[in-house]
């Protein structure tokens, strides 16, 4: 009699989930009906070459959802009609700006609607030059090829097919940010549709609080259809790569640790230190991505790893739209993927515990066909946390007292579903072990960067309450029937 009830039980919960699901999907069919209607030419459907070509992702488990329709708005009035129509049919919801997410329902969505950004592609230099209006349909890399001739650029994306969108929401690091602080804290302005419908420039004067939670906030309290960033002059750049064999990774990590407690002795330089399995070496190597923001070979704050005895060592002098054209060499598309981060604050002991750690999970998933699992520092210095109050501040929970901090994420790259299981875990592995050592040492610090983040971590939670807090705060008071967070469920919600 028992075993009859629960499997009634799951006989009437599969019912009900399957009628959800029907009833969801005849919602979006008559979205997409309308918004066909509403805007001709801008919506497409499974097998149309616009839907297959706009299905393009970065990483395959993006690019396997499949939507009812997508729908490419081509200005701000067309994102708005398609919002009041989703919202009016209850239909679920993705948006992309350059799509270059890691998990599925970041920014697609099954048997419901994506809108995509790419054809709000306009980049406009202001008459003083100090700021540029950039659409959300543009990667980096067309952002900085209109720049470079112009001698001018703003903070962005160092892997040149990185959306703008994405990136400058969630944060962003970028080659200039110890001489100007992250993406998100060098937005001037951003053009908005609400849930509502209505169009908004939202900045420190109209909407100081939306402000703030647009720097950070990730895809929770709106449409970004332009974003008015900060310019600066610019001219060619340096970079150096060097690789290391895997017995000098202490040497690397201990220069690593001592470049961020001194950043802001030179704040034109930058770098992350990647650990990780080279199939085609046979074994574990460590690679620097070395950047200084002038024509100068080798700089005296960069030295301490130029020095250490290399395998490998490239350096030139480019411009920024090539170096990020440059790096998409090791962002190739086509593959699965998963990103998972975690924060500590700065200290060599726990980094090369670390690099520890991540060799002895990585050994269990080296024989997986087309693996490369690597573990990646970042400095999060004084010099980048300094801009983060400028402006009325942003949404990430870190002050200055806080820095320097290191920033940590675990990166695995595959092919095959049926694996999928072995890296998730063992990404999950990592992390909750550094965790757990920064914890033991005294030096965790909570921060998630949502950039790097994985779908089972929470990253608002790791803005620390009073942030997140006042974040659910605003979008109540912008969008109090959840068309952000509810009705658009991919991503990170607040």
């Amino acid at each position: 009699m028992i075993l009859s009830f629960f499997l009634l039980v799951a006989w009437y919960s599969s019912k009900v989930a399957g009628t959800t699901l029907m009833i969801r999907h005849s919602s979006c069919v008559n979205a997409c009906n309308i918004l066909n209607s509403r805007l001709p030419g801008r919506v497409s459907f499974p097998g149309d070459p616009v839907f297959v070509e706009e299905s393009k992702y970065w990483s395959t488990q993006q690019a396997s959802v499949v939507p009812t329709c997508r729908v490419s708005p081509t200005n701000v009035s067309e994102v708005s009609t398609a919002i009041l129509a989703l919202k009016a049919q209850s239909c679920y919801f993705a948006v992309k700006s350059g799509g270059h997410a890691c998990f599925a329902g970041a920014s697609n969505i099954d048997e419901g609607v994506t809108i995509d950004l790419a054809n709000l592609k306009q980049i406009a230099v202001s008459n003083d030059r100090k700021q540029v209006s950039v659409g959300p349909g543009n990667r980096w890399m067309d952002v900085y090829g209109h720049l470079d001739p112009l001698g001018l650029s703003v903070i962005g994306g160092r892997v040149g097919d990185i959306g703008v969108g994405g990136l400058t929401l969630g944060g962003g690091i970028s080659f200039f940010s110890g001489r100007y602080g992250l993406a998100c804290d060098n937005v001037n302005n951003y053009q908005v549709v609400f849930a509502n419908g209505e169009i908004h420039d939202v900045n420190l004067q109209t909407f100081p609080d939306l402000f703030w939670a647009l720097r950070g906030g990730g895809n929770n309290f709106g449409i970004v259809t332009r974003f008015d960033l900060k310019s600066f002059s610019q001219g060619d750049l340096w970079r150096g790569r060097l690789t290391w064999t895997y017995d000098k990774t202490p040497e690397v990590l201990k220069a690593l640790s001592d470049f961020t407690q001194n950043h802001a002795e030179d704040v034109d330089a930058t770098l992350f230190v990647a650990v990780g399995y080279l199939a085609i070496a046979g074994g574990f190597a460590t690679v620097a991505e070395l950047e200084y923001g002038k024509p100068v070979i080798n700089p005296p704050i960069l030295q301490p790893f130029t020095n250490i005895s290399s395998v490998a060592y490239t350096s030139t002098i480019s411009n920024l739209t090539q170096l990020t054209i440059d790096q998409l060499e090791n962002n190739p598309s086509g593959f699965r993927e998963t990103y998972w981060t975690c924060s500590f604050r700065n200290n060599f002991e726990l980094m090369d515990r670390a690099r520890n750690i991540l060799r002895e999970e990585f050994e269990k998933i080296i024989a997986v066909p087309d693996v490369l699992p690597v573990g990646v520092f970042q400095p999060i210095s004084s010099a980048i946390i300094s801009h983060m109050s400028e402006a009325g501040g942003n949404a990430l929970g870190i002050d200055a007292s806080d820095a320097p901090l290191i920033n940590f994420h675990v990166s695995l790259r595959w092919s095959n579903v049926a694996d999928d299981a072995i890296m998730m875990q063992t990404a999950a592995t990592v992390i909750s072990r550094v965790n757990e050592a920064a914890k033991e040492k005294g030096l965790h610090f909570p921060w998630i960067y949502q950039n790097y983040a994985a779908k089972q971590q929470n990253v608002f939670r790791g803005y620390g309450e009073t942030s997140h807090q006042r974040l659910r705060d605003i979008s109540r008071k912008y969008d109090p029937q959840g068309v952000f967070t509810k009705l658009q469920p991919g991503y990170f919600k607040i």
